[in-house]
């Protein structure tokens, strides 16, 4: 099971507006719940979003590494992680 330190957390609980219309958490208890439930990932790199991406089989027809981190799902954590929720 994925684990999501305080950095992951806040980013998303602060964040989750790009990819939900309404807050799905309100804590970071609450965010830390909802990502469990999602699976979402954690990757430490651009390259790691792209390998994921590819993996998942996701098309990224026309897509480069810049496209990739704006996509919804994808949030930065701030140190150099990435944040993968596919909701």
């Amino acid at each position: 099971m994925q684990e999501y330190d305080d950095a992951v957390l806040r980013c998303f609980l602060e964040n989750q507006g790009q990819l939900f219309s309404e807050p799905v958490a309100n804590s970071l208890e609450e965010a830390e719940a909802f990502l469990e439930d999602f699976m979402a990932i954690v990757v430490n790199s651009q390259k790691e979003v792209w390998e994921y991406f590819e993996e998942e089989g996701i098309d990224m027809e026309g897509a480069n590494e810049e496209s990739i981190l704006e996509a919804d799902e994808v949030f930065e954590v701030g140190d150099g992680r990435y944040l993968i929720v596919e909701a």
